[in-house]
């Protein structure tokens, strides 16, 4: 993995602020993995009977987007004084950073935990956290170090005296996941404990020329351990994404929200004022369930209820998915929302009928969309904007 690191002000290595490039890698979904074993099914079930059993924890989760079976891209950051490398998530759905630490249970097996000990910058905090994701929770205790976006090779980005968690406990469904935390890039205001994010801490210290990032995820279908895109904290990404088509103000400064008021496939249009969120955490596109069903049937896609999914011919093809965002027509292409997992001429359509229990956004736009439109996520600003981008399909 490979962090380019711009200085604008250059002297012995030292700046005043910076853009920071943070090359991604890819990890096929374990959800496609599941799909493909045929346990996608009881996996939905299981998450069924969580909701079931804690309806009023679930109503109220505050990053209830988040899916521990549906990561698909991932960086390296250190943690520390030397550092200490852990492969995450980057998640724009989500506003707290956690990694294991060395008193977790069994379900951090086979990961790398945060020592404390061999850190000459760590301050301890020990105040419990617990996250309820929407499948599953993480629990810990706080300190605070400094944490650097970028692996141990890497020139990086280190922002120093930010509060991260360090988990006790994970999700059985994580254990299991390449991944070993998660780094949430959405707003103070979503983070368990009104923890800073990290990139927001960098900001606060004046570390980055502009308080905004760029996402571009790259299309690598079910590759593996392969570059997936490139997150750019500074600054727009003009090396990979085209000229910003409009910047859309936040309708609520806690995930990445903001109003979408058509969606568009083939015969099938819904039109109505929807708030949406951009999670880079969901490899779909998660949507009321009526307008779910509606998109699939004008695609002419089979739902099957054992695994609460779409499948379609890998062929099939009527054209582009349309979103209307600030009066603009964004369109997703079919290699963007119809989806080979590896069973032979079936797809999957990107989508699942999301329910956000009367709270919440009630559309998430996921990696079909965002690696359709490289998103410019201004936090100074509080709006996010849209950009083409420039791979090839």
């Amino acid at each position: 993995m490979q962090t380019t690191f711009i200085a604008l002000v250059a002297l012995l290595g030292v700046c005043s602020a910076a853009v920071v490039q943070h090359q991604l890698i890819h990890r096929e979904s374990p959800k496609f993995q599941m799909m493909r074993r045929g346990e996608w099914g009881a996996y939905v079930q299981h998450k069924a009977a969580l909701r079931d059993a804690n309806p009023s924890v679930y109503a109220n989760v505050p990053q209830n987007v988040n899916d521990f079976g549906d990561f698909e891209y991932l960086g390296n950051i250190t943690i520390g004084t030397p550092g200490q490398q852990f492969l995450v998530v980057l998640d724009t759905g989500s506003a707290n950073l956690w990694v294991p630490g060395p008193s977790c249970d069994g379900s951090c097996k086979g990961k790398t935990e945060f020592d404390a000990t061999k850190s000459t910058t760590f301050v301890k905090n020990g105040k419990a956290w617990s996250i309820q994701y929407g499948s599953g929770n993480a629990k810990g205790y706080l300190g605070q170090d400094t944490v650097a976006f970028g692996g141990k090779a890497d020139q990086q980005l280190a922002v120093p005296k930010t509060t991260f968690g360090i988990a006790t406990h994970i999700s059985s469904d994580f254990k299991n996941d390449a991944a070993e935390g998660i780094l949430g890039l959405a707003f103070t205001s979503l983070a368990v404990d009104h923890v800073v994010p990290p990139l927001i801490n960098a900001m606060n210290q004046g570390l980055l020329d502009a308080n905004l990032f760029t996402v571009w995820l790259e299309h690598k279908g079910s590759a593996n351990d392969v570059g997936g895109g490139v997150f750019t904290y500074g600054a727009v990404d003009t090396t990979n994404c085209g000229p910003v088509i409009a910047y859309q103000p936040l309708s609520s400064a806690t995930y990445w929200q903001f109003v979408a008021t058509s969606f568009k496939l083939g015969s099938y249009t819904n039109t109505k004022n929807y708030q949406v969120i951009s999670d880079t955490g969901t490899s779909f596109l998660g949507g009321p369930k009526a307008v779910i069903a509606g998109l699939a049937q004008a695609l002419g896609a089979t739902y099957h209820s054992d695994d609460d999914s779409y499948y379609v011919p890998c062929s099939k093809n009527i054209g582009t998915l349309d979103i209307t965002i600030g009066g603009n027509v964004y369109s997703i292409q079919p290699v963007n929302y119809i989806v080979d997992v590896g069973m032979g001429d079936t797809c999957v359509f990107a989508a699942f009928a999301f329910n956000n229990f009367g709270f919440g956004p009630a559309w998430i736009l996921g990696d079909p969309f965002i690696r359709q439109y490289c998103n410019i996520q201004d936090m100074g600003n509080q709006k996010i904007g849209f950009a083409p981008s420039l791979q090839k399909n």
